[in-house]
């Protein structure tokens, strides 16, 4: 015998709320930290595709950094203002 599949409904649909959050401004501390993120990761970008030789602990901290400022960039995008 099958059983039904239970959902869980919320009281506003995701993409209504994406709509109404997107508007409201991001805080100035995060859209500079959104900044770094994004610059620590494309330095990194550019250690790691480098065409020559780098030793490898240059190699894994830049994989590190990557993911670094990924992250920081992933989450300062998200942080918005209350009113």
């Amino acid at each position: 015998m099958k059983q039904a599949r239970r959902r869980v409904f919320t009281a506003e649909p995701l993409p209504l709320r994406r709509r109404r959050r997107k508007p409201t401004p991001t805080p100035s501390f995060f859209i500079k930290l959104r900044n770094i993120g994004v610059a620590l990761a494309g330095i990194s970008a550019a250690i790691l595709t480098a065409p020559v030789t780098m030793p490898a602990a240059l190699v894994t901290m830049a994989g590190y950094a990557a993911v670094a400022g990924s992250v920081i960039g992933a989450v300062s995008q998200l942080v918005k203002k209350e009113e």
